[in-house]
């Protein structure tokens, strides 16, 4: 599985992007795909998952504000992110939960100015 993340960019506090991850699988076969984000300094921390059945999964500090969605077409998942805070601002990477283990997407940088 390959992943080619894009969508960052800079934005001002209340504002919207949306993030996306191509992949080179269908859909169907992988369980599970999201998103991570990382702080300069800080731990990468979970943002969103979806699996292949649908479910979904949050932080709590995106809760309300992110949408995670699949395009199953075009073998691609998105990050909507919407209200969006300066704490928003960080590399964010997509990955892939296959059964041979997890692949990471390159980051893309979103920066939220106050």
């Amino acid at each position: 599985v390959q992943l080619q993340a894009s969508g960052g960019g800079l934005v001002q506090a209340g504002g919207s992007l949306r993030l996306s991850c191509a992949t080179s699988e269908k859909m169907s076969s992988i369980p599970i795909m999201g998103w991570y984000r990382q702080i300069p300094g800080k731990q990468r921390e979970p943002v969103a998952l979806l699996s292949n059945l649908g479910s979904t999964e949050y932080v709590d500090s995106v809760k309300g504000r992110f949408a995670i969605s699949r395009d199953n077409a075009k073998k691609t998942v998105y990050l909507q992110m919407n209200v969006l805070k300066a704490e928003d601002t960080a590399v964010y990477y997509c990955y892939a939960y296959t059964n041979g283990g997890v692949v990471w997407g390159q980051g893309t940088l979103v920066t939220v100015s106050s």
